[in-house]
C-alpha cells in the first residue's frame, strides 16, 4: 500500500458509529450524509423521532446501505437529562457503542425567519425566555450529550466529540449586514446565539484538555453563513464581507466533519476548525 493510498484511507469511518443531534436541521442533514457517505453508521437524533426515522430511511435508501451498517433514528431533547440518558440506553442497544459525536443541535435567530421581529431582536428588548432557551439548548445541550455520549468513548480509550460553533461565536455580529436597500432594518442579529457559541467554543477546549489522556478527542467546527433562501441584498452583502466574496453551500462542511471525526485528524484536539470562507480572516 502506498503512502498516499493510506492517508486516504485514513478518512474512511467504516465500523464507526456517528451521533448527529440536530440531524434534521439544515446542516444537521448534510452532516448525517456525509458520515455516511465516508462509512460511518450515522445516528440521526433530533426532537422529532418520525422525522428521524423518515429521513434514515431516506438517507439508507439513497446511499444503498444495508439494515446492519444503515442509519439509526434516535428521538430525544438534547436539554433533558433523562431523555439523554434513554438515548444512549437506546443507541447502544442498537449500535453497541459510539465513536463520535457531533453537537449539532441549537437554536439560531435567523433573519430568513419570516417571523423575524425588528423589536424584539433589538438587544434593549430581547426575552429573557429566549435567552434562557438558546442557553439550555446550545450550551446544556451540548454539555449533557458530551457527558453521557462521551463517558462511553473515554471508557473505550477512543473517541471523537464535534461541537458545532458559528463565526459569531469567534467575531461579534455585524448588524450593517441585516440592513434593507432602503435603509430600514427588520432584524438585529440577537445576543443569544453569538454568546452561546462562544460558550461552546470554550467548553471543547475544557473538554478536550480534561479528555486527552482518555483517548477522546474535542474539536469545535465553525461554519460561516450557510445560503438558505436569504434575501438578495443579504447574501450580496455577506459575500462583500467574506474573502471569497460568497456564503457557503450546505455541503461545503463535510470535508472538515469527515476529517475531525476520522483518524486522519488523530492528532488534533482543541482546536477550532473555521470553514468560513476568510470571514475570521478580516
Amino acid at each position: 500500500m502506498t503512502a498516499s493510498k493510506h492517508t486516504i484511507d485514513r478518512f474512511r469511518l467504516d465500523g464507526r458509529v456517528c451521533v448527529v443531534t440536530g440531524a434534521l436541521g439544515l446542516l444537521g442533514r448534510e452532516h448525517c450524509r456525509a458520515l455516511a457517505g465516508a462509512g460511518a453508521r450515522v445516528v440521526v437524533a433530533d426532537l422529532d423521532e418520525k422525522g428521524c426515522e423518515a429521513f434514515a430511511a431516506a438517507l439508507s435508501d439513497e446511499l444503498k446501505m444495508s439494515e446492519e451498517t444503515g442509519p439509526v433514528a434516535l428521538g430525544f431533547d438534547v436539554t433533558d437529562p433523562d431523555s439523554v440518558d434513554d438515548a444512549l440506553e437506546r443507541c447502544l442497544d442498537a449500535t453497541m457503542t459510539v465513536h463520535a459525536l457531533v453537537n449539532n443541535a441549537a437554536i439560531n435567530d435567523m433573519v430568513e425567519n419570516p417571523e423575524a421581529n425588528a423589536e424584539l431582536s433589538k438587544f434593549e428588548n430581547y426575552p429573557l425566555e429566549l435567552w434562557r432557551r438558546s442557553m439550555e439548548v446550545n450550551v446544556t445541550g451540548t454539555f449533557l450529550c458530551s457527558q453521557r455520549f462521551g463517558k462511553v468513548m473515554a471508557d473505550q480509550g477512543r473517541g471523537s466529540i464535534v461541537n458545532i460553533g458559528s463565526t459569531y461565536g469567534v467575531s461579534g455580529p455585524d448588524q450593517s449586514l441585516y440592513k434593507r436597500p432602503d435603509g430600514s432594518q427588520k432584524f438585529y442579529k440577537t445576543p443569544a446565539y453569538p454568546t452561546t457559541k462562544g460558550a461552546v467554543i470554550q467548553f471543547t477546549r475544557y473538554l478536550a484538555a480534561y479528555w486527552g489522556q482518555a483517548g477522546v478527542r474535542v474539536n469545535t467546527l465553525t461554519p460561516g453563513g450557510v445560503e438558505n433562501d436569504q434575501p438578495d441584498h443579504f447574501q450580496s452583502m455577506y459575500g462583500k464581507r467574506t474573502p471569497l466574496g460568497r456564503m457557503a453551500d450546505r455541503t461545503e462542511m463535510a470535508g472538515a466533519l469527515i476529517w475531525l471525526c476520522s483518524d486522519a485528524s488523530s492528532y488534533v484536539t482543541g482546536a477550532n476548525i473555521c470553514v468560513d470562507g476568510g470571514w475570521t480572516a478580516w
